[in-house]
């Protein structure tokens, strides 16, 4: 028990618990046990990362008005459980505050996700007292919540970026293999097969036939190829030329083609069988026909030697100016991630799929995670992906070890799940990972290995891995601890270390670490920053944008976007909490959420469903019903779309740009629907139309069962005033919500 003045022990509750959540309104219920109703009044304090701990006590000091008469006194913290929510965090944080047995003393409890996590929680509410007395100034997001104790522990939790391997390269590991088991079987597609030793030769075709156009070593090399065998030569080929692939991929439209081209000043393009014609006539670019390639001579030079440094590809990016980014990945980052890694094992006896495009970093691990390690390599040639003869090719070619991006992975579980039965260990990353879904397989085949990667390309393909063979018992699936080779950072906006259950920004680092960003050397600058804490001086590490907190057992749990947290009603909201909710109602195979804006600067949420029975009429109402239970009114969707399929870009991702917008929600009420019956009825049936974005309005419906609430309640009040002449206040909106009760209070007919 410590002695503080009520207000900054409340104000420390607050600031703690929005620093934990993330959420930017916390709710405070003030108790007074002794009285005949226990809760006297619930308040909403609003903050943002930028609020000082000083405003943040004036404004409690104003909004909890009888904590005046509890000037100071004894203040007894105690941990208020969120039972159920270990993983997610609440929802809503509720900060409790009850008097004690007199007026000189106060109970303050907080939302404690993990058991474990009370003593970390009663450190810092203590040190943001502290630093409220000391240094009011102080932003929300600049509080030191860290002890010397915990900085040494989430240290040792984000790991030394060291690896066990040699630094080597790909040419020198590949030709190892091909000279350990020359006529083992290296790659397939279809009927189409090379070995070892027949991969190993028409690869050195391809190497010296770009030496011989006077590419130099590190030079850019564009590779536009069908999924074939003939495009894991070409590949191999550009790299034991010293050079870098850049994919160009069979669907990229002419521009996009030219510019990634120019962007990366690629002088030379290879191209596979019968696909000459169709590459662009650019200035300046030789072309290379495979089909054409003379045959290596013993009068060639040797090919140059490849270092760890040199790049091995090249992959663009988005970029948010509109102009895509070429990351570049040396060797070394490929190696430390698919040599004796720590996340997983590979030998010659697995068999991969290739099924990501060349330009996609997941292909990194398809492709040369067994041409380094003797395994075999099976291309999946179809365009689009078929899920059907996907499960088929899986099962008929034995593949060991699967890698599916998160979507993909998803659709494949609901709809085709006998196709992992003959695989060993199965890989995702990408987006978000449903535990409702991994439990879906784990529990159907119990003998897979399962790992959740995650990872930018900027830091080679994966970062962290959570790879276990059982499936997670929370709400969501940890994406783990960091490989080997990589070392991550868990950091407040001042760069300061976070206690685990703190959000704060991934920073990475470590060999797996890109050169940058080819030719842009300010957003290189501005992403690959110096790292403060590496004993090395020049080091550089990745600034992610990703949001994660460390869990107590130093597994890393994903939280969202530094830059594009949605904030709906002032609360924020991760819409793959909405999703998996979703999922756990049992009735859709796949759903997605996401925000659509508002003409007032809100934000609404559409939810896109694909059921899991054919009869579709009752599951979006059975969806709402399940949610309503489940979750805050603010997170509920707007609208449940039902869709036949979602859509997959080529990456196997979930296309959300490409579902449809929704401008009018249908009606979704179980009861009756009653129309208008007057002219005026009708005008303030389109009225609420507009603002609520429903159809159609029936007069009996109630304002807030339709999906209103406050802001829109004071845009609807300020419609009917100025376009149809009722003037109407918000307590009469909020005891009398339909049209035929308002139109009965504030327009009564004569």
């Amino acid at each position: 028990m410590t002695r503080f003045k009520a207000i900054s022990a409340v104000t420390a509750a607050v600031a703690v618990a929005h620093r934990r959540s993330g959420e930017s309104t916390i709710t405070v219920e003030y108790r007074r046990p002794r009285s005949e109703n226990p809760l006297e009044q619930s308040y909403q304090v609003r903050v943002d990362a930028r609020t000082t701990i000083g405003e943040l006590a004036d404004s409690v000091a104003v909004t909890m008005a009888p904590l005046a008469e509890l000037e100071s006194g004894d203040v007894t913290w105690w941990p208020a459980e969120t039972s159920g929510q270990e993983a997610a965090g609440p929802a809503s944080p509720i900060v409790t505050v009850a008097d004690g047995d007199d007026l000189a003393g106060l109970k303050i409890g907080v939302p404690v996700p993990h058991r474990d996590d009370r003593t970390r929680w009663l450190e810092q509410l203590e040190m943001t007292v502290r630093t409220l007395d000391s240094s009011p100034g102080t932003t929300l997001s600049s509080l030191q919540l860290v002890s010397t104790e915990e900085i040494g522990a989430v240290r040792e939790f984000g790991g030394t970026g060291s690896t066990p391997t040699a630094e080597r390269t790909i040419p020198e590991l590949f030709r190892e293999q091909a000279s350990r088991q020359p006529e083992a079987a290296a790659v397939s597609c279809g009927d189409l097969s090379l070995t070892y030793r027949e991969l190993d030769q028409l690869s050195d075709q391809v190497a010296h036939a770009i030496l011989r156009t006077g590419a130099g070593s590190q030079s850019v090399v564009g590779v536009r190829c069908r999924p074939s065998t003939e495009l894991i030569a070409i590949l191999v080929g550009i790299v034991k030329a010293g050079c870098s692939y850049l994919a160009i991929e069979p669907s990229d439209p002419p521009a996009r083609v030219s510019q990634v081209l120019r962007l990366a000043g690629a002088a030379v393009v290879v191209s596979g069988p019968g696909e000459f014609d169709v590459l662009p006539n650019q200035e300046g670019l030789l072309l290379l026909d495979l089909a054409s390639l003379p045959p290596v001579d013993a009068t060639a030079p040797e090919l140059p030697h490849v270092t760890p440094d040199h790049v091995a590809y090249v992959s663009f990016t988005s970029g948010s100016t509109g102009v895509p980014k070429g990351v570049a990945v040396a060797h070394r980052g490929i190696v430390r991630l698919l040599i004796r890694p720590n996340w997983m094992t590979i030998g010659p006896a697995d068999t991969f799929l290739h099924l990501s495009p060349i330009a996609f970093d997941a292909s990194t691990i398809e492709i040369w995670g067994p041409l380094l390690n003797g395994g075999r390599l099976v291309i999946y040639p179809n365009r689009p992906v078929d899920l059907a003869d996907l499960a088929e090719t899986i099962i008929r070619n034995g593949i060991s070890v699967l890698l599916l991006t998160t979507g993909l992975l998803h659709q494949m579980i609901t709809s085709h799940v006998e196709a992992f039965q003959r695989v060993r260990h199965v890989l995702t990353g990408g987006e978000v990972a449903s535990a409702v879904r991994v439990r879906e397989l784990m529990t159907a085949w119990p003998q897979l290995l399962f790992t959740n990667g995650y990872g930018p390309t900027e830091n080679t393909s994966y970062s962290t891995c959570w790879t276990s063979g059982e499936a997670p018992l929370g709400n969501t699936v940890p994406i783990g601890t960091p490989i080997d080779g990589t070392r991550i950072q868990v950091l407040d906006s001042a760069l300061r270390f976070v206690p685990p259950g703190v959000d704060g920004e991934l920073y990475l680092s470590g060999q797996g670490l890109a050169h940058g960003y080819l030719g842009v050397p300010a957003t290189t600058a501005e992403r690959f920053v110096a790292d403060p804490y590496a004993e090395e001086p020049g080091s550089r590490m990745y600034r992610t944008g990703d949001l994660v907190r460390w869990a107590s057992d130093g597994n890393l749990e994903f939280v969202g976007r530094v830059d594009r947290q949605l904030k709906v009603r002032g609360f924020r909201v991760e819409p793959a909490q909405i999703e998996e909710e979703l999922l756990r109602s049992g009735l859709i195979r796949s759903a997605a959420v996401v925000p659509q804006p508002e003409s007032n600067g809100q934000y609404r949420l559409l939810a896109y469903v694909v059921p899991a029975e054919t009869d579709q009429a009752p599951v979006a109402e059975q969806l709402r019903h399940h949610l309503a239970g489940r979750l805050p009114s603010y997170m509920l969707p707007w609208a449940i779309i039902v869709r036949d399929s979602l859509p997959l870009n080529r990456n196997g991702k979930v296309d959300r740009n490409a579902l449809p917008t929704r401008h009018r929600s249908p009606r979704a009420l179980a009861t009756e629907y009653t129309g208008p019956r007057s002219a005026r009825e009708r005008e303030l049936a389109s009225l609420w139309g507009d603002v609520l974005e429903v159809e159609p309005i029936g007069v009996h419906d109630s304002f807030f069962d339709l999906g209103g609430y406050s802001l829109l309640a004071a845009e609807l009040l300020s419609r009917m005033k100025n376009q149809a002449g009722l003037e109407a206040t918000a307590g009469q909106l909020y005891s009398h919500p339909t049209i035929a009760q308002i139109v009965d209070q504030v327009d009564p007919p004569n």
